[in-house]
């Protein structure tokens, strides 16, 4: 069985959000986002894959299709492939996110 301490996971950086890989398999991934205040990810969107953001920590502007919700601990929303999205933390609190995603994308191929 394969356990993972979330808070002992957590890491912040004042360049940008942290990415930390918690599960990998050849079809999701699930990732935790830790984001200082001020720090975003990009709109950005993609061809076949649905993304789950989960607020675990603080709160943080979600983005998707257009439309933007302050999400709290405990809510989440979806993300369907095709549709941009994107989150920012615009509190003065961190925030984490539980970050879900299937299918795992393919590899990019240089």
């Amino acid at each position: 069985m394969n356990i993972v301490d979330l808070l002992s996971q957590r890491s912040f950086s004042g360049e940008k959000m942290q990415k930390i890989p918690l599960f990998a398999s050849d079809k999701m991934f699930c990732d935790q986002y830790c984001l200082l205040p001020g720090q975003s990810q990009k709109i950005h969107s993609h061809a076949k894959e649905d993304k789950v953001y989960i607020v675990l920590e603080g709160e943080v502007i979600c983005h998707i299709d257009g439309e933007e919700a302050l999400l709290s601990e405990g809510q989440a929303t979806i993300a369907y492939a095709h549709s941009p999205h994107g989150v920012r933390n615009d509190s003065l609190q961190k925030s984490v996110l539980l970050v879900v995603m299937a299918p795992k994308p393919e590899a990019k191929t240089l």
